[in-house]
């Protein structure tokens, strides 16, 4: 169990530059509630469900983090900063990233699989802060959610998912598989805004080439011209001589 408590705190230390020691890291909102969230998902089990709920309500006076004692969670989440939620039916991986503002919601009961309301998170996701994860949907491994974004549909392995509604930024998966980067976020080439002004620079240039091809065709088309008038001067000049 020490040695347990260790990697934990080592891999939370891995994703945070801030902490100078373990001990700092001890005191995090978001250590705190997965802790407490432990005893309380113990207790739903054995169906004590008015103490899981007290230890629920405990845990989130103490840290502004809401984690329904139904919640399943593996091993080594790291919740940076406080006001998450994550609901009941909510399934989170082995080692996770979850930033603040961050929302596990869930949909119409009767809307998707039975019994199933709030996404599933697989293993290495990040999700940034203010992310919207909603409905009985699959968060797949080494993915990102980025800042913000609302997500309601199944995010492919390794993807970035940003924008309302979250789209995918189409990078490949291997591009993830390096060091860690907090907060779900990616180089800027894939920032919308950025793509939007690469796609118009890529359709300038085509207009471009398009134009300069349009210019050679008439310049060719004039000399072709130019050279069928001169024909007939020539043989004039040649009978009048």
């Amino acid at each position: 169990m020490f040695n347990g408590l260790i990697a934990y705190l080592d891999s939370i230390k891995a994703r945070d530059p801030a902490p100078r020691s373990r001990w700092e890291i001890l005191l995090y909102p978001g250590l705190v509630a997965v802790g407490m969230h432990r005893v309380a998902h113990w207790l739903f089990e054995a169906r004590m469900f008015f103490l899981a709920r007290f230890v629920n309500h405990l845990s989130r006076w103490m840290t502004a983090i809401d984690i329904h004692p139904g919640a399943k969670i593996g091993r080594h989440l790291f919740i940076d900063h406080g006001f998450t939620v994550i609901g009941e039916t909510a399934e989170i991986g082995d080692n996770v990233t979850i930033y603040q503002c961050v929302t596990l919601g869930g949909t119409d009961p009767a809307n998707g699989i039975a019994g199933k309301r709030h996404p599933t998170l697989a293993d290495d996701v990040i999700v940034g802060s203010g992310a919207q994860i909603l409905g009985p949907i699959t968060v797949n491994p080494r993915a990102r959610i980025g800042a913000n974004a609302v997500v309601t549909k199944d995010v492919p392995e390794g993807a970035v998912m940003v924008g309302i509604p979250a789209r995918s930024t189409l990078v490949d998966a291997a591009e993830y598989a390096r060091e860690f980067v907090p907060y779900g976020t990616c180089n800027e080439t894939f920032d919308p805004a950025t793509q939007k002004v690469e796609l118009l620079q890529c359709q300038l240039e085509q207009m471009q080439k398009q134009l300069a091809q349009l210019i050679s065709e008439r310049d060719a088309t004039s000399d072709d011209a130019v050279s069928e008038d001169e024909a007939p001067r020539r043989k004039g000049s040649r009978k009048s001589a």
